[in-house]
């Protein structure tokens, strides 16, 4: 019990320092491992899709940003911890070179370094696993949350505990074997106490600027804690910014794509159940249930002519677009390319089949406009399809320079979309083709655009009245309801990928204010003699809040600008990028950057009411 006394007492004495440090990497533990159940929990991984939420395309592309994400936040939580470490055995160099002064052998002094190092270590890693489990939970019973579909993985939290345990030891070793090896003599002084350096000449201060000439110059003596706080609120500005605007622009981008492919104000037109096959197939991109056992070919689905063409006759509706979907045995092609280099032949492709969803869309009537890589069906397109991207990725090697085969006729792809229909698993024909291939000449999805400047309610009653005398079960159905429910989906879930940054950022503010209290603290005695002399509080107080002013400024300029650049290297194509998005991103960094300065001000005003008997103590 002794040898563990004099350690815990030590860390209880200096109870505010002892906190700040747990809750610093307590912070960092509980981001990693949020976001690890969350990525598991929504069905996508950090490294791959699973293919039952999203398309493969949009859940590879969350992985890949999530993966980079988690990767940033782990070397922020590294730097983190070694300033974390590095200030608390800063704070406890003299005490311990008293001891050695005082004939304590150098095992022993190491033992209680690392026995305080234990306890800290230990302490924080079970609260952020505790902190990173409580905040899932507590998202996961949000009714209002929409990307939670799967069980947490609770072997996630062993692995994050042991990983930052470990980088704890690692990063906290160094300083220990360091500061317990100093002689008496060396651990007393200032200059390993506090980590000042001395400049070549001390130069006599004018009276201009002489507030602030007086800051800098003790943000010089103390170079390498100040160089250590400025890289870590750098590496943090860094991931802030790579999250907050990667996030925005991804969120606007893929809702667009998402959107698009669906259409706006768009009315489905089918038979009751072929409309809620469709509705199912929509909302497979939020992880629904599928009906797996399903006759596309039934010719109770078929749509008269007679009521397409009434629809076309109707006011307000702006495009008719006449659809056939089926299922369909799909074969894989295989070519090759030519190395531009070599001009060797590198065979593309395998012999991969499976049976796949098909539809037949008409070009020029289509309500949707989908993204797509290469380009969509154009009118006299007769032998070529485009695949989605799921299809993509799991049945084609190279797909735009492959072809594939449905009933014995060859289709070249001419490009790869996203879209939310069956998590992307469909193949897109020109209707006529698919109709020829397979002798299927009607249509069993009707979808009609309706012009937003014409009364709803009227239009839709025209539309019910042309249905009336088809003498099927037509049913109409507005499409609008399952897009906003996918697209609430893609919103939920990278704004919690936002969330991910707050945890660091609040970590790092606990580490400006930290710094802060070091620099009061090595400042005291010089503070206490401007008041001594006749400067005013005020005076006092703004010397440090200008050393936190700019430690902050120049973290937050050079964080920004790697980060600007990271988010311009790991964005997707075509990103949708608007004003609204600019200006959502500025205020989001410039909340962000004044949370974190009125943070680190805490000390500031502290110092302001210390009395002058007490700071020059």
């Amino acid at each position: 019990m002794y040898e563990t006394y004099f350690p815990i007492n030590d860390l209880l004495r200096r109870k505010t320092q002892t906190s700040l440090i747990i809750a610093c990497l307590t912070l960092s533990v509980a981001s990693t491992l949020f976001l690890l159940l969350f990525s598991s929990r929504i069905g996508v991984g950090i490294t791959v899709g699973r293919g039952d939420v999203l398309t493969l395309g949009l859940s590879n592309l969350f992985a890949q940003f999530t993966g980079f994400v988690g990767v940033l936040a782990f070397v922020v939580g590294a730097v983190l911890t070694s300033f974390m470490v590095f200030l608390m055995m800063t704070q406890r160099t003299r005490d311990f070179g008293l001891i050695k002064a005082a004939g304590c052998p150098n095992s022993l002094v190491f033992g209680y370094y690392m026995t305080e190092l234990l306890i800290v270590t230990a302490a924080s890693c079970a609260l952020g696993v505790v902190v990173g489990l409580a905040t899932d939970f507590a998202l996961s019973n949000l009714t209002s949350f929409e990307a939670y579909h799967h069980p947490a993985n609770l072997w996630f939290a062993p692995v994050v505990f042991v990983a930052f345990f470990v980088l704890a030891l690692v990063f906290g070793t160094k300083p220990l074997l360091n500061a317990s090896r100093l002689s008496p003599v060396d651990a007393v002084s200032p200059v390993q106490y506090y980590g000042l350096t001395a400049g070549v000449k001390v130069k006599t201060f004018s009276k201009s600027m002489l507030t602030f000439k007086i800051a800098t110059r003790s943000l010089y003596r103390r170079k390498s804690a100040t160089v250590r706080i400025v890289i870590l609120l750098s590496t943090v500005f860094i991931l802030l910014t790579v999250s907050i605007a990667g996030s925005v622009i991804a969120k606007g981008t893929t809702t667009s794509w998402v959107q698009r492919a669906s259409g706006e104000n768009v009315v489905l037109i089918a038979h009751g159940s072929m409309a809620a096959q469709y509705t199912r197939l929509q909302s497979a991109f939020v992880g629904a249930d599928e009906n797996d056992v399903f006759k596309y070919s039934d010719p109770e689905f078929a749509v008269p002519d007679a009521v397409i063409q009434r629809l076309g006759g109707i006011p307000g509706i702006v495009k008719v677009d006449s659809r056939l979907v089926l299922q369909e045995h799909l074969q894989e092609i295989a070519n090759f390319t030519i190395d531009p280099d070599t001009l060797a032949t590198i065979p593309v492709g395998d012999s991969r089949e499976g049976d796949v969803l098909v539809m037949g869309v008409d070009p020029e009537n289509s309500t949707g406009k989908w993204y797509t890589q290469g380009r969509f069906l154009e009118n006299g397109d007769e032998s070529t399809v485009v695949v989605g991207d799921s299809i993509a990725l799991t049945m084609f090697s190279q797909p735009l320079v492959q072809s594939l085969r449905v009933r014995n006729q060859q289709f070249c792809i001419v490009g790869v979309c996203v879209d939310p229909v069956n998590n992307g698993r469909i193949v897109y024909f020109p209707l006529k083709t698919l109709q020829s291939v397979t002798g299927i000449s009607t249509s069993n999805l009707i979808f009609v655009s309706l012009d937003t400047v014409v009364d709803h309610a009227v239009v839709m009653n025209q539309i019910n009245q042309a249905i009336d005398g088809a003498g099927s079960e037509l049913v109409v159905f507005e499409l609008d309801q399952v897009v906003r429910t996918n697209i609430d989906f893609l919103d939920s879930t990278w704004s919690t990928v936002m969330l991910l940054p707050f945890f660091t950022l609040t970590s790092a503010a606990l580490c400006l204010m930290a710094y802060a209290m070091l620099a009061i603290d090595e400042q005291r005695q010089e503070l206490g003699f401007l008041r001594a002399v006749g400067a005013k509080p005020k005076t006092v107080t703004t010397i440090v809040a200008i050393q936190s002013v700019i430690v902050l400024v120049s973290s937050c300029g050079l964080g920004l600008s790697f980060g600007t650049i990271t988010t311009l290297l790991i964005l997707m194509r075509q990103p949708v990028v608007t004003s609204f998005t600019i200006l959502e991103i500025t205020l989001w960094l410039f909340a962000a950057s004044l949370g974190m300065l009125a943070l680190g001000f805490i000390p500031v005003v502290k110092l302001a009411k210390t009395p002058l008997l007490k700071l020059m103590a």
